[in-house]
């Protein structure tokens, strides 16, 4: 056997065990950036378990931070459309050449905004390609048990490339 049949053999072994291995994680990234696209980590009314998912995709942890709820009077003010007094007032205003005070930019009127741009073809796009990553893994697990002569070795990274994280997570 020549030695680049010898390096290619090789290869396709590595490829296979690390596929193997690292094909729960891309099934869960998959299916979180899924749930993600969608927005249901943001909804107060998911169940944990996708607030949960969506921290570990995030944040590599499971710990989800309790927000603090915003002060109440700063809200107010705000929303009053308050203007600030003393120093702060001053950052609203400018002087000009005759030393008048003049009306900061933001005292203009806006003009109309325009609509947000639509997300949606981005969205289709991502969910094609969770689809796509979903299924080439999984027609990558079965490929590796049906041409496979040592399916111990790959039940057995299959099985690690799952507690491997789990264990980690606990760190």
């Amino acid at each position: 056997m020549s030695t680049s049949a010898s390096i290619l053999r090789i290869l396709r072994k590595v490829h296979l065990y690390v596929g193997v291995f690292i094909a729960p994680a891309l099934l869960f990234f998959a299916f979180t950036g899924f749930l993600q696209t969608l927005g249901l980590q943001d909804q107060a009314s998911s169940p944990k378990w996708i607030h949960v998912l969506a921290q570990i995709h995030k944040k590599q942890t499971y710990i989800i931070p309790q927000r603090k709820p915003k002060p109440a009077a700063a809200e107010a003010k705000h929303a009053d459309g308050d203007m600030p007094s003393g120093d702060a007032a001053l950052k609203h205003h400018k002087d000009d050449a005759d030393g008048a005070p003049k009306p900061a930019a933001d005292a203009a009127p806006k003009p109309p905004s325009t609509p947000p741009p639509s997300h949606t073809p981005e969205k289709i796009f991502f969910y094609v390609v969770t689809l796509g990553l979903f299924t080439s893994t999984l027609s990558g697990i079965y490929m590796s048990y049906k041409y496979n002569s040592n399916k111990i070795v790959v039940t057995a990274l299959l099985v690690l490339g799952v507690v491997v994280p789990l264990v980690l997570l606990k760190f």
